[in-house]
Formats: structure tokens, C-alpha cells, sequence
């Protein structure tokens, strides 16, 4: 395999055509004699194809080989409903702005009514376990506030954003992990030393199997 170019762009432009054109790794692989292994290590930034194979998968798809090689202006690519997946979301930082970006997911139409706005976020650790396991992508709706018991994805002290289940009391916002091996943390509403501020709520999760 060749050490040239960015596995990581090649990787996210397979990902954005196999979703653009609803295609499978196993349609691909049978379809022009590629070994499974293979294609999945260049889909997990693993390893970068040859030459060859790339411009077999850009023949396959019916775009250029630069389609594949080359870093995509992603706001021109995306259909209205397509949202961004990111690994990680930084606290001050306004998303427009997040170049974390890892995958794609499209989602309904009819959530965009009113000017709704959704994102994706990669899960990492386990201490939503097993609700969500890491890797999960979670499908985000971005508002201020949530409802006690709700999970969100939450900023705590200007860190990145972290997923957790809200319980609100009197005392103040009590993080609650799922996992029993984790322990839950309480903030007081008005605490200046660890402000708390909620990025959105978790509507769905989808998991690749």
C-alpha cells in the first residue's frame, strides 16, 4: 500500500459516496473484487489505497479521483438534511466551526421545521454504558435547556462536550452516568467555579453493526 496522501480525508469521501449512493462495503467489494479486509481498513483510516484502486472506486462511483483524494468543501456537498458527525465538539467554539468532522448522517426532513438544528456526535468511553457504547453515533438536537432525565450533551467548566443524563433538583444539576462503575457529580445552577451550559439533547442513536 502506498504511504501517500491522507487516510483520513480518503476515508471520510468513501464514507460521504457509499452514503450519497446508499451503496454497502459488501456491494463495493463484490462488485470490483476487493477484499473485505482491505476496504474496511481504508474506510477506518487504517491504510491508503493504491493508485489503481482508487481510480476503480472513483470509475465505480462516476466522480474523479480528486472526489476521493482531496479534502471536500463539505457545505457544498451536503443535501439541507445532511448533518455533520464530529468526534468532538470543544467548548467556544461555535459548530460552523468544529473541523473535528468524522462522518455524515442524514436525517428527516421534517425535523428541520422551525429552524431546528442537529448535529452528530461520536460517543467515546463507556460510562453511558449500555445505553450507549463507544462509537455510537448520537443524533443531537441543539438547544440551551433540556428536561430532568433527559441525556444531553453538556459543557461542564469549559470543557468539551460530554454526554450524560440530567437530573435537576433544588440543590442544583446532578450529572448522572449510567454506568454504576461511574459516579454521579452535582453543580450548584449558579456555580462559577464549574459552570454548567447544555449543548443539546440526544434524540436518536444510531449504531453500525
Amino acid at each position: 500500500m502506498s504511504n501517500l496522501g491522507n487516510k483520513a480525508i480518503m476515508a471520510k469521501n468513501i464514507r460521504y459516496y457509499m452514503n450519497k449512493f446508499n451503496v454497502s462495503q459488501t456491494e463495493i467489494c463484490n462488485t470490483l473484487g476487493i477484499k473485505m479486509p482491505t476496504f474496511s481498513d481504508w474506510v477506518n483510516e487504517k491504510t491508503y489505497p493504491r493508485i489503481d484502486k482508487i481510480e476503480l472506486m472513483a470509475n465505480y462511483f462516476g466522480i474523479s479521483k480528486a472526489d476521493l483524494v482531496e479534502e471536500q468543501n463539505s457545505s457544498s456537498n451536503q443535501k439541507p438534511n445532511r448533518i455533520n458527525v464530529y468526534g468532538s465538539v470543544p467548548a467556544g467554539i461555535p459548530i460552523e466551526a468544529v473541523e473535528d468532522i468524522v462522518d455524515w448522517e442524514d436525517i428527516p426532513m421534517e425535523w428541520l421545521k422551525g429552524d431546528q438544528r442537529y448535529i452528530g456526535l461520536r460517543v467515546k468511553g463507556d460510562s453511558m454504558f449500555p445505553k450507549y457504547i463507544e462509537d455510537d453515533t448520537i443524533i443531537v438536537k441543539l438547544q440551551p435547556d433540556c428536561e430532568s432525565g433527559q441525556d444531553a450533551v453538556v459543557y461542564v467548566n469549559g470543557y468539551d462536550a460530554t454526554l450524560k443524563k440530567v437530573v435537576k433538583n433544588e440543590d442544583g444539576i446532578m450529572l448522572q452516568p449510567l454506568n454504576p462503575e461511574y459516579v454521579p457529580k452535582q453543580y450548584d445552577y449558579n456555580d462559577e467555579r464549574y459552570p454548567i451550559s447544555i449543548l443539546g439533547i440526544v434524540v436518536e442513536i444510531r449504531r453500525k453493526v
